[in-house]
């Protein structure tokens, strides 16, 4: 008997998926990536958690379906940002079950907790979440909350022992943190929303991306890092605020947008320009880059800005160019 867990990488999955392979099922536990999660491959840090929890683990790019599919069109809507919370759980669920015969499982199995999330973990949502994945054979087990809920078929059948399933209900971690520490849990995730998609700053970056042109996968690093402008003629620029993320904007490659370059010998910001830039926003852009070093403003200095070198002094161009920030 096997079943696949939809991993987050947080402690509720990994207890989730302890109560299952206490019981002597084997589990794999599937790391599904939609592409907003955090700037780091957390697939190591996953993988030692999942193993924490008696279980193998695998990481799914789901990228570029997810863009199809569920962030522009969801069905029950957006929560406070650009999250689609119910309709993201249905598809991840939907996913699963697609490779129920991939993996040989038999079930899945999810860390949600009934009542922690307000939105999308409600008894309501729950059931929504069940709809999306058409989950009409009763595949989806709940570990942690399950015997608040109708039994699932792993319950009826007998796969699973429904008594050693938990009734976990709220925002309360106590009896998560209780587990963890029964279970020899020596390192997880602390409670909190992993997903960029809730924040504030990065729905702001995201909204306005797609106000000016479609969302391609490999858009979604830039979104993550730097500083954002949106210049008068409508080009996206983008600057690293320091030198890691100087160095992460270089190694990006991306079809729609071209270099901005101080030079090897001046502590500044490295960056990117959208391709076919009006000249006036290269200017600009030159401008805005030129000011967030310590060279005197009032002088004049090469900017290579998509492959061509502007003269440009940056005086005023720091302070002017807050009316043109993105997600502050």
């Amino acid at each position: 008997m096997r079943a696949l867990a939809l991993f987050s990488g947080g402690l509720d999955s990994m207890l989730a998926m302890r109560i299952i392979t206490n019981q002597n099922i084997n589990v794999t536990a599937i790391n599904i990536n939609i592409g907003f999660g955090g700037t780091k491959d957390m697939s190591a840090l996953f993988s030692s958690r999942a193993k924490a929890a008696g279980a193998e683990f695998e990481a799914i790019d789901a990228r570029e379906e997810y863009l199809k599919e569920v962030l522009f069109s969801p069905k029950y809507g957006y929560g406070k940002r650009f999250n689609p919370c119910i309709d993201c759980h249905g598809f991840m669920m939907k996913k699963a079950k697609a490779l129920l015969g991939e993996y040989g499982a038999n079930f899945i199995i999810t860390g949600e907790v009934l009542g922690q999330r307000p939105m999308s973990q409600n008894s309501k949502a729950l059931k929504s979440v069940l709809e999306l994945s058409s989950d009409d054979d009763g595949l989806i087990l709940r570990p942690m909350s399950a015997k608040l809920l109708p039994p699932t078929k792993p319950e009826i059948e007998g796969w699973v022992d429904r008594e050693k399933l938990l009734d976990i209900e709220g925002r309360d971690r106590k009896r998560q943190i209780a587990l963890a520490e029964e279970f020899g849990f020596e390192e997880y995730a602390s409670p909190g929303g992993g997903c960029l998609l809730t924040d504030i700053y990065f729905s702001a970056k995201l909204k306005d991306f797609v106000t000016y042109q479609p969302l391609r996968v490999e858009d979604i690093a830039l979104l993550k890092i730097g500083r954002h402008f949106r210049l008068p003629n409508g080009a996206k620029l983008i600057l690293g605020r320091n030198e890691s993320e100087n160095d992460t904007l270089q190694s990006l490659k991306n079809s729609g947008f071209e270099e901005i370059f101080l030079g090897e010998d001046l502590p500044a910001p490295y960056g990117k320009i959208s391709k076919n830039a009006s000249y006036e926003d290269k200017i600009l852009a030159a401008q805005i880059a030129l000011s967030f070093t310590k060279i005197d403003k009032d002088k004049t200095h090469g900017v290579l800005v998509a492959g061509e070198v502007y003269e440009v002094c940056a005086a005023g161009a720091k302070e002017g160019s807050r009316e043109y920030m993105v997600g502050v």
